[in-house]
């Protein structure tokens, strides 16, 4: 179990590369999962852009305004991978005291990212509501699950078992 002795201090040079490693691993994961998967399905990839950035300039400037708001929603879908991984960092010696399994981890973070990005990010944001569908809900929760949950993990527990040796 983490004790405050242990605790890690952000500005640390290894704890933000860990942070930014993670957040480049899954952010890259994740979009082009989901590049692939709106593809596969008859999408134009740049939407998913217009879609990010409409979360916060709502659909009419994210999708009138050019190829620039791509950039922008690209660059809100990172700051977004950026703090799911520092939430996991900071949360992981406690989840760690009581589960052990790395990929169980994982699974469950990827889980409860899809959770809150759809149940609470999603809703409270300026994103055009996108109807509930059961098989689309599973694709983009195994999504997080593969991309976002299990690499964040993966990578925050080799930060913590290199502190211990």
């Amino acid at each position: 179990m983490a004790t405050p002795s242990s605790a890690v201090r952000l500005h640390e040079p290894a704890a933000f590369q860990t942070i930014l490693l993670a957040t480049l691993i899954a952010g890259t994961l994740d979009i082009t999962a989901a590049v692939i998967n709106f593809s596969i399905n008859g999408g134009k990839p740049i939407n998913i852009f217009y879609f990010i950035a409409s979360g916060v300039f709502g659909k009419e400037v994210a999708y009138g305004s050019g190829q620039w708001m791509a950039v922008v929603g690209l660059l809100f879908h990172y700051l977004i991978a950026f703090l799911f991984s520092l939430f996991m960092f900071l949360v992981y010696p406690w989840i760690k005291s009581f589960l052990r399994i790395k990929v169980l981890i994982g699974v469950l973070y990827g889980i409860f990212v899809w959770l809150v990005m759809n149940r609470i990010v999603l809703p409270l944001s300026n994103t055009p509501t996108i109807p509930f569908k059961i098989r689309g809900a599973i694709i983009g929760c195994l999504i997080l699950i593969f991309c976002i949950g299990i690499p964040i993990t993966f990578v925050v527990d080799r930060y913590y078992s290199n502190r211990k040796r």
